[in-house]
């Protein structure tokens, strides 16, 4: 049974939090940290992230396989003045073991409810080129807007472009 649900901080979230995200730069996901990653800055990293949610800055979302935290995607919405209307998609994370199970899928159709919820009807995100969740983020309709290449290292070493996406949530609203 896979429910999806807004978390609060907690040392315990943030713990499994800290080894979700430990793993996925651990098999070379690109989240904006480098291998090998202590515990004590993943932990850290979740704590202001979900102290920031508590704040309504960003929503963290979290998928539970029963009473398991097994991935996360971050909604964040404190972006300028200017751009009310939308809200960017990061740290999108699923447990090595429960990849392919349309998790991820699952949690970007959560956070696309909560942004709409939010008055957010434009989305943005990027993945790395090699080894992103391109085509998963394809299949749930984001466009693909550009590459900008050398963006970013890669967890182990090495430079790896950025693929920039965008989806509007509603139509017969301005892009």
């Amino acid at each position: 049974m896979l429910e999806i649900k807004a978390l609060k901080p907690s040392p315990e979230v943030c713990a499994v939090l800290g080894e979700i995200l430990i793993e996925t730069v651990a098999n070379g996901g690109s989240v904006s940290f480098m291998h090998p990653l202590s515990r004590e800055a993943a932990e850290t990293f979740w704590s202001k992230s979900l102290d920031a949610a508590e704040r309504g800055e960003r929503i963290v979302l979290g998928a539970f396989d029963g009473d398991k935290l097994i991935g996360t995607v971050t909604l964040l919405l404190d972006l300028p003045a200017n751009q009310p209307h939308r809200a960017e998609i990061a740290k999108m994370m699923t447990r090595v073991s429960h990849r392919g199970r349309g998790i991820a899928t699952a949690l970007l159709r959560e956070a696309e409810r909560l942004a709409v919820a939010h008055q957010r009807w434009l989305l943005v995100l990027d993945t790395a080129e090699e080894e992103g969740a391109a085509g998963l983020y394809e299949r749930v309709g984001f466009k693909l807007t550009g590459l900008i290449p050398d963006y970013a290292l890669k967890p182990h070493g090495g430079l790896t472009g950025t693929l920039i996406y965008w989806k509007r949530l509603q139509e017969g609203v301005p892009a």
